[in-house]
């Protein structure tokens, strides 16, 4: 892993706005009010001051590790009116938009291609507002700050990963080239029971999905949905455990931490789901959901056995089976994974926008986003040949509200 990087100069105020208008960059969310924070991220649980303020203060995303924050504010009469998360990295671990090969080939060329300036949740691929503002006129003075910044700054590139696509189109008019790319969500077209969804699905993946569930049961398996402050620190301990074992299974190392997951345990709680696999009435595995009214996310899962299937029960249909409790409309799997498609969740265009400061390096990437973007148009055509409905099955939420239980 890099070294971390040195702090950027603060940007300099946004010189086409009035003079009552100015923007400013801090390293920490510290002295930032959370009530004036969270009043610009449309309630989002990812984009809130008590994730992004623990993930700095645990050590899981702060200089030390590659990640250090660069936020930038706006502040209109003295008042915030605007931020975007935004980080100085000295690598690119955690973010799920690759550009290995970007930063390969800028170096082979004897030039350094870290630092660089990255907008995104740390470890978190997933969409929502990068451009946080309440007024539409205050996202467009954030991406003109952004690219002023990053063209003043000695960095090779800003990308903003997962932005909504109007602020990935106000990125691109601000002078960034867009990229795509492919997630699995699921939709809760107003299910009374996780049968009622199954039974929308086309005989061969009903059929697969039940016997999903029918090994893991036929293990002993069962749950307990702990929420907010019924999640006790023996639970996060025992999670974390799980977490970690995920990561070595697969030879990495964790990001995140036990304090990291105490910290918004503490800070944040109405907002977390841990769903609690027992075996003879002992914890064997866990996942955790990050959720709100609307959407659920999910986040991170491990076991202690060895179950066939368990990952998908606990990972999906648990995550499913919550959503239709609370009528939460709808859940996010994740990055990747064509699994996903066969339990249900369909496949969703997100996006990211990039800015390379060589302008010869940047028509070379041009070229490759336009040739990648075309292959995921035609994947995501060839996924939605293979969906897992029936040719009558809904595949989008009424305009009717769903139950939302307090």
């Amino acid at each position: 892993m890099s070294d971390p990087p040195a702090p950027l100069p603060a940007a300099a105020p946004d010189a086409t706005r009035a003079a009552a208008v100015a923007v400013e960059v801090v390293d920490t969310l510290a002295d930032v009010p959370a009530a004036q924070w969270d009043a610009l991220t449309d309630d989002h649980p990812l984009l809130s001051h008590a994730f992004l303020h623990a993930l700095h203060e645990s050590g899981s995303a702060a200089p030390d590790a590659g990640w250090a924050p660069q936020y930038l504010l706006v502040r209109r009469d003295g008042q915030l009116a605007a931020a975007m998360p935004l980080y100085l990295k000295g690598h690119s671990y955690g973010e799920y938009v690759f550009d290995w090969a970007w930063a390969d080939a800028w170096q082979r060329t004897g030039r350094r291609y870290y630092p660089k300036l990255l907008s995104a949740v740390p470890f978190t691929p997933v969409q929502g507002g990068r451009l946080l503002a309440r007024d539409p006129d205050d996202r467009a003075v954030l991406a003109r700050a952004a690219l002023q910044f990053a063209r003043e700054a000695d960095v090779s590139s800003l990308h903003v990963l997962f932005p909504t696509e109007p602020e990935a189109r106000l990125l691109e008019a601000a002078g960034c080239m867009l990229r795509r790319t492919v997630q699995f969500h699921w939709t809760n077209a107003g299910f009374a029971s996780f049968d009622e969804f199954l039974a929308t699905m086309n005989h061969d993946k009903r059929k697969k999905v039940k016997q999903e569930r029918r090994k893991v049961r036929d293990a002993g398996i069962t749950w307990q949905w702990k929420v907010g402050r019924d999640i006790a620190e023996a639970d996060w301990r025992f999670f974390v455990r799980c977490y970690n074992d995920t990561y070595r299974r697969h030879h990495s190392s964790p990001y995140l931490n036990l304090d990291f997951f105490l910290r918004i345990g503490d800070t944040m709680p109405a907002n977390l789901l841990l769903a609690i696999g027992l075996q003879d009435g002992r914890p064997v595995c866990a996942a955790l959901d990050v959720f709100s009214r609307d959407a659920l996310y999910g986040r991170y899962w491990g076991t202690t056995v060895d179950v066939p299937a368990l990952h998908f029960e606990a990972c999906y249909h648990q995550a499913i089976e919550f959503c239709i409790a609370h009528g939460i409309r709808t859940f996010e799997g994740g990055a990747q994974g064509e699994h996903k498609l066969a339990r249900g969740l369909m496949p969703v265009t997100t996006w990211s926008a990039h800015w390379i400061a060589d302008a010869e390096f940047a028509r070379a990437v041009r070229q490759f986003v336009d040739r990648e973007s075309r292959g995921v148009a035609g994947y995501v055509s060839e996924l939605e040949a293979h969906r897992p409905f029936k040719a009558a099955a809904p595949d989008s939420a009424p305009d009717a509200p769903l139950r939302i239980d307090d």
